[in-house]
């Protein structure tokens, strides 16, 4: 399945931005997915995961109280609200499918383009 993340942009720092995973080819309704980023210079790292029924979510220790990540099976597709944004929250974002059993490594596929956020300060 692929996947391919949209909605990031320039957003200042205390604001706020939606990000959206949508699928394409199959769904992704029985499948773990999750958020990642990667900032100019740094390794990719895990942002935050959700449960193929959403009844679990995992996140990083620097987004947790700021992101929140949500999952619409039936328009399969996988959002990240991100509240009170800072500077170092800028990278490209990537949604996967992510190993249940870790919640915090991509499973399969591959990374797509990803999306970009920036925030100024």
């Amino acid at each position: 399945v692929q996947l391919q993340a949209s909605g990031g942009g320039l957003v200042q720092a205390g604001g706020s931005s939606r990000l959206s995973c949508a699928a394409s080819g199959r769904t992704f309704s029985g499948f773990a997915v999750g958020w990642f980023r990667q900032a100019p210079g740094k390794e990719r790292e895990f942002v935050a995961s959700i449960s193929w029924d959403g009844r679990s979510t995992y996140y990083a220790d620097s987004v947790k109280g700021r992101f929140t990540i949500s999952r619409d099976n039936a328009k399969n597709t996988v959002n990240l609200q991100m509240n009170n944004l800072k500077p170092e929250d800028t990278a490209v974002y990537y949604c996967a499918v992510v190993n249940p059993a870790t919640m915090r490594q991509k499973y399969f596929g591959s990374w797509g383009q990803g999306t970009q956020v920036t925030v100024s300060s």
